[in-house]
């Protein structure tokens, strides 16, 4: 089992990352941190409405995924699997 959990250790690994780049893709809704570094300069110029959804639906799939695999290995630890 403990090659499960290095597995599951390494994916979330890789979905922290991944989750940070998607979040920091989204267009700004204005005032914030958005702002400070340029956003509201060209706000016009973000993504299209259906590369936004995209990008939003991608963004709940990898937030799902590490939900579940973090929640996967509190268990492990939890009932001492692995």
């Amino acid at each position: 089992m403990t090659i499960v959990k290095i597995a599951l250790e390494v994916i979330v690994v890789i979905a922290s990352i991944l989750l940070t780049l998607l979040i920091l893709m989204h267009r700004g809704k204005g005032g914030g941190l958005s702002d400070m570094f340029g956003g509201g300069i060209s706000s016009n110029a973000g993504t299209s409405g259906v590369a936004e959804k995209n990008l939003n639906r991608l963004t709940i799939i990898v937030a799902l995924i590490w939900v579940a695999i973090i929640i996967a290995l509190s268990l492990m630890a939890k009932y001492h699997i692995g």
